[in-house]
């Protein structure tokens, strides 16, 4: 007696060509962009280019970047005093100034010229190149409405590169998603 053997890829006259496909498909995953949203609000040199600097590398690597400048962050976008901030030494308890030396007439003067030749001997643009730099790569830059009105400031007070003015729930919606990051 013969037995023949059942090929269960043959079983019942059905190729494995005719089978149809098992169910293994999941729900495709839709892509989302990473996006950051940095609030700046504080208008010294130093406390300026970590909102700038983190917002062009996020535009560097593909990420959507937005700057919220409000309060005395409003400094760093303002036509009048972007060319002129200070180092904000004095109370910094990272200054490598003692205190006591920090509250003489000059030393924030000397501290801030030190600061700019070091950042011109690393080849750091200036603040407004940094503004014009992320405006170029897309990176949305927005004053804050509230802050305007407190300082007396119109949106024609501001640099270019700011988009528009908008208020702090046009702020959350703008960032609805992103990494916040406050300085």
């Amino acid at each position: 007696m013969t037995t023949a053997t059942k090929d269960p890829a043959t079983a019942g006259g059905v190729g494995l060509d005719d089978a149809p496909a098992p169910e293994t498909s999941q729900p495709e995953e839709k892509e989302v962009a990473r996006k950051v949203a940095i609030i700046c609000s504080k208008g010294s040199l130093d406390m300026a280019y970590p909102g700038l600097i983190m917002a062009n590398a996020a535009r560097m690597m593909g990420i959507d970047a937005m700057i919220f400048f409000t309060f005395w962050g409003l400094d760093v976008v303002t036509k009048k005093k972007v060319d002129h901030l200070h180092a904000g030494l004095l109370g910094n308890p990272s200054s490598p100034m003692p205190h006591s030396i920090m509250g003489l007439p000059g030393m924030e003067a000397l501290g801030t010229k030190m600061m700019k030749r070091k950042i011109a001997r690393l080849d750091i643009p200036d603040v407004r190149e940094m503004l014009e730099t992320l405006d170029d790569a897309g990176a949305e830059l927005y004053g804050c409405q509230l802050a305007m009105e407190m300082f007396g400031l119109e949106k024609e007070d501001l640099v270019d590169q700011i988009h528009e003015v908008i208020t702090a729930m046009d702020f959350w919606e703008k960032a609805e998603g992103a990494q916040v990051v406050f300085i």
